[in-house]
């Protein structure tokens, strides 16, 4: 037994030093070749800056809506809401974010809303929503800006993001590109 102990004990103690020291310090290394130095990609607009990278969060018409959150957008800690799809707290929340929705956007019906607009992603901090969440906010973001919406569709197709390698994922638009080019209109 003082044989087993010897030896997971100084496995135990190898593991502390590589994966607390050697590990972190190499994924740092790497981290130096990426853009921005691994600190992710920031971008500054009207002298405010922003991780493009972290969801943002917007509720204001004029602007096209974010995932929501189960973490207020607090980038500080990431997590979802843990609770399963047939929870009845669960239920009741989403069926409350679409109601809000369909309020808000009353030209679109009940089943077109995307499951992106009202469930939030893994982490709470998803900054992408799915083209068809960005198509359906159109006529809402138009009428508000008083724009034509052939101009704000337009603008949906230069800031979409094609999957990786064109077949890894899908589509998506990042909502916070996708708003500061919206103010640029």
């Amino acid at each position: 037994m003082k044989t087993n102990s010897i030896i997971a004990l100084r496995l135990t103690l190898f593991c502390a030093v590589f994966f607390s020291g050697v590990y972190t310090l190499s994924i740092l290394g790497i981290a130096q070749f990426a853009p921005n130095h691994g600190k992710g990609e920031i971008v500054t607009s009207k002298g405010k800056t922003y991780h493009i990278n972290v969801a943002q969060k917007f509720t204001d018409n004029k602007y096209f809506w974010s995932r929501p959150s189960a973490v207020d957008y607090n980038a500080a800690g990431s997590g979802g809401s843990n609770k399963g799809t047939n929870n009845p707290d669960y239920l009741a929340e989403v069926k409350t974010r679409i109601d809000t929705f369909l309020l808000k956007n009353p030209t679109v019906k009940r089943s077109e809303v995307p499951s992106d607009l009202v469930t939030a992603s893994g982490s709470g901090l998803d900054p992408n929503i799915s083209v068809q969440g960005a198509n359906v906010q159109v006529n809402r973001i138009a009428k508000t800006r008083n724009i034509d919406k052939e101009k704000v569709i337009a603008l949906i197709e230069k800031t979409k993001q094609e999957p990786l390698l064109g077949c890894l994922g899908t589509e998506k638009i990042n909502v916070l590109a996708l708003n500061i080019a919206l103010d640029e209109l």
